[in-house]
């Protein structure tokens, strides 16, 4: 993250950056709908006490609620408007990208260009309203069976409004932050659903830190533990910057060709296969996949069957099936993602079209084969990465009951949108750059 900066720095000049009106208005807008996105979090839910529900989600607050509560941006714990965050827009996202690999019609659907991709935009929002619409009313239905630690209610008004506010509430909440995630991609810096959730990790940062010293101070935690700790998330940070910017470059070889008295082509490029092609995809999937039913299973457990309530503990953080789905999940969707964002087919085509090809690789489906080798076992060190990433930390958690923000998901999280999100201000200066010596040289050629 800091060499990503540095490197900024070091190749622009950030005088640059004055002049460059349409980067600052982004810049500004992204801030801006950041800040709308964090005040909604503090805009409680009507009809529920706050103080109550602040007071029982120090009860049970653990586990996977918290991780929950740390992507939602505390939102959950003080169950505003935000609650259930963006998680049923990336849920229905995972849904329907694995139903346009298997259902004929949606593949076809996908193969149309720009239109087929809104097509399945539309389909996405309307299953996001769905699952939404699910996890909402699980929520309304648990917290009517909850209670303080004096036995006041959560809830306030009668049953069925409590039911129907909480749905429509929740719901609403979900497609805002879903449409500011747009409208921060397509008018902001950086992708605009990826920078939700790590505004509202980094929120909570200095809260978690707090914390930390807090539980330092009483001795619940020994003091070489908290200089680990630190030590620890600063190697941690180190790792993914490596590994996010490690690659295979692949030699791509063009033939010469002589157009009149004069040769072309000749020259050597390279392909850059990324080492995490997924990026910060799988755990957030795999986040997301796991939180959407046991959150509503936690919540509905308290007034629910036997099995409900066995289901939610051998689910909790830290336990061994979480780690193993957890694990499982997070291997898949990095493969999943890479198949999804990478087609060899489609490229070795493509390199065939122009007339490039990779040394001692024979064109067409050698190409393609020799590709999809060399991002098979890419992926299957990309995937490990990740999964000993996410899962070391959850061990530590779970033992030392440390601030979930401390994790490798919301590390991983914050340090790779970073760096995406700088690699974006840097190609709008370049461009900016590259348009100032575009009028320049014409201003010259005019007067020439």
């Amino acid at each position: 993250m800091a060499s990503a900066a540095e490197q900024l720095a070091a190749n622009l000049n950030f005088g640059v950056l004055a002049k460059a009106t349409d980067l600052k208005k982004r810049i500004w807008f992204t801030i801006a709908a950041l800040a709308v996105y964090r005040l909604g979090t503090y805009i409680p839910m009507p009809g529920v006490n706050p103080q109550v529900m602040a007071d029982m989600f120090r009860q049970t607050g653990g586990g996977i609620l918290g991780m929950f509560d740390m992507l939602a941006g505390g939102a959950l714990s003080r169950m505003t408007i935000f609650a259930l965050n963006i998680m049923p827009y990336i849920s229905a996202s995972i849904i329907m990208q694995l139903m346009a690999t298997v259902v004929p019609s949606l593949e076809a659907v996908k193969k149309e260009g720009e239109m087929g991709r809104k097509k399945i935009n539309q389909y996405t929002r309307y299953l996001t309203v769905a699952i939404a619409a699910f996890q909402a009313y699980g929520i309304a239905a648990g917290l009517l069976g909850m209670s303080g630690s004096h036995g006041a209610a959560v809830f306030m008004d009668n049953q069925l409004l409590f039911r129907f506010t909480t749905v429509i509430t929740l719901v609403g909440g979900t497609l805002f932050l879903m449409w500011l995630g747009e409208q921060i991609t397509a008018r902001g810096i950086g992708q605009g659903t990826s920078l939700i959730i790590m505004a509202g990790i980094v929120a909570r940062l200095p809260a978690a830190f707090a914390q930390t010293l807090e539980l330092g101070r009483t001795g619940a935690l020994p003091v070489i533990l908290i200089l680990g700790l630190v030590v620890g998330s600063v190697v941690v940070v180190g790792v993914i910057v490596y590994f996010e910017r490690a690659q295979r470059r692949i030699v791509v070889q063009y033939p010469k060709r002589q157009v009149g008295n004069k040769m072309f082509g000749g020259e050597a490029s390279h392909m850059p296969l990324k080492l995490n092609t997924s990026g910060v995809i799988p755990p957030i999937f795999a986040s997301s996949i796991l939180l959407m039913p046991v959150t509503v299973a936690q919540f509905a457990a308290s007034g629910g069957p036997g099995w409900l309530t066995t289901f939610t503990s051998i689910m909790g953080r830290g336990q061994p099936l979480y780690l193993i789905v957890y694990s499982l999940l997070i291997i898949f969707f990095a493969f999943f993602y890479t198949a999804v964002v990478f087609n060899p087919t489609e490229t070795a085509d493509n390199l065939k079209k122009y007339g490039g090809f990779i040394p001692g690789i024979r064109p067409g489906k050698n190409t393609a084969d020799y590709l999809d080798y060399v991002l098979t076992r890419l992926t299957v060190v990309g995937a490990a990465y990740l999964t000993v990433l996410c899962i070391l930390p959850e061990l530590l958690i779970a033992k030392w009951s440390l601030p979930f923000y401390f994790g490798g998901t919301s590390l991983l999280i914050v340090v790779t949108v970073t760096m995406d999100t700088v690699a974006q201000i840097q190609s709008h200066l370049l461009a900016h750059q590259y348009e100032g010596l575009i009028k320049r040289s014409r201003l010259r050629g005019r007067r020439g």
